[in-house]
């Protein structure tokens, strides 16, 4: 009996943390993107064909990891069938990360938009009978950068 509660005390402690974490890192996502949104990032291939640019790969890598109490419910999840939200949300964040820092890598080098813009994603550290543990999403594309004159 004793095993049980620990093991429940525990579950309840990483929901209550993953929860927090993951409503912390909603938030800075938030505030990042508001400041961030005057620069363009669209998947077109084709550049705006009336001013010259220089332009400069640049990427934005993100590995984040699900926490226990999500592995468990989609462990659940797994015998059911059906939508496993928790990887939704992990993915969710892992993309707008990987976007984000991105877009402050071609903000930093002056760039007025940043076009082809593609993801890649992988599943990394898988633990037990290949379960994910984390996810890396990598944010690529062009940045367009008004030429410096003299």
């Amino acid at each position: 009996m004793g095993d049980i509660l620990i093991f429940l005390t525990l579950l309840a402690l990483g929901y209550g943390f993953g929860q927090y974490a993951e409503k912390k890192h909603y938030r800075s996502l938030i505030e990042r993107e508001q400041i961030l949104n005057g620069l363009p990032a669209i998947a077109s291939r084709i550049p705006p064909a009336d001013v010259f640019y220089d332009q400069q790969l640049v990427i934005g890598n993100v590995v984040i990891s699900v926490d226990y109490f999500k592995r468990f419910l989609a462990a659940l999840r797994n015998l059911f069938g059906g939508r496993v939200t928790s990887y939704e949300t992990l993915l969710d964040r892992a993309r707008r990360e990987a976007l984000l820092r991105m877009k402050e890598q071609a903000q930093s080098m002056g760039a007025k938009l940043v076009f082809n813009v593609k993801y890649e994603t992988s599943s990394i550290s898988k633990g037990r009978k290949n379960a994910i543990g984390s996810v890396e999403i990598l944010a690529y594309g062009t940045a367009l950068i008004p030429p410096r004159n003299g």
